[in-house]
């Protein structure tokens, strides 16, 4: 798709496990945009330092400046008159509030450009991420290599102490290696405790 000003804006989403290449796609659809010579905004959640605080950065160290935000409606005074699209990594950590302001984006004309993991580690659809694939135009699915087997992985498998989880831990971890693995949907585990 292509973005032509004054025409209705559409939402984007990138999405797949961790280590899949999500923010790598990102990061080249806004150099993409850079040759095009359109104007962008980039966001990320407050909440994720892992590389840095005002960048996205891929886990092969491909980095690209961003505002880090707390909030969905925190993009709204950071647009500037020429802005044509707005770019949001690590969609999984906002609230369900983000859903109303990337469609208000769109229906303002921008585009709108998403990459998250649409599974939480218990292979459960994360948060805002449902809702907002299901507004999108388009959604680009990644796969990673199952850590285990091989395979195409489609889950994150998350690690505590060189186990599987517990599907009550809390959902929220920012992590990478030490607490993550890709892993395919039969390699993928969660295991519950014992009540009583």
């Amino acid at each position: 798709m292509e973005y032509f000003a004054g025409k209705k804006g559409w939402v984007e989403v990138i999405v797949g496990p961790m280590f899949a290449g999500k923010t790598e796609e990102l990061i080249r659809r806004v150099k993409r945009m850079d040759y095009a010579k359109k104007n962008y905004l980039v966001f990320k959640p407050a909440i994720d330092t892992r590389y840095s605080k005002n960048e996205i950065v891929s886990h092969n160290k491909k980095a690209l400046k961003a505002i880090s935000i707390s909030h969905g409606s925190d993009i709204k005074r950071h647009l500037k008159k020429d802005t044509q699209a707005v770019v949001i990594d690590e969609l999984q950590f906002f609230d369900d509030s983000l859903l109303k302001y990337v469609k208000e984006l769109a229906d303002q004309g921008y585009r709108v450009i998403c990459a998250g993991l649409d599974t939480d580690f218990r292979g459960e659809p994360f948060g805002v991420v449902g809702p907002i694939l299901a507004i999108s135009e388009q959604v680009t699915k990644l796969t990673a290599i199952c850590c285990c087997c091989g395979a195409e992985a489609t889950k994150t498998q998350r690690i505590i102490e060189g186990q599987p989880a517990y599907y009550d831990d809390p959902t929220i971890l920012v992590g990478e290696k030490e607490n993550y693995e890709a892993r395919c949907r039969c390699c993928h585990t969660v295991l519950f405790r014992n009540e009583g």
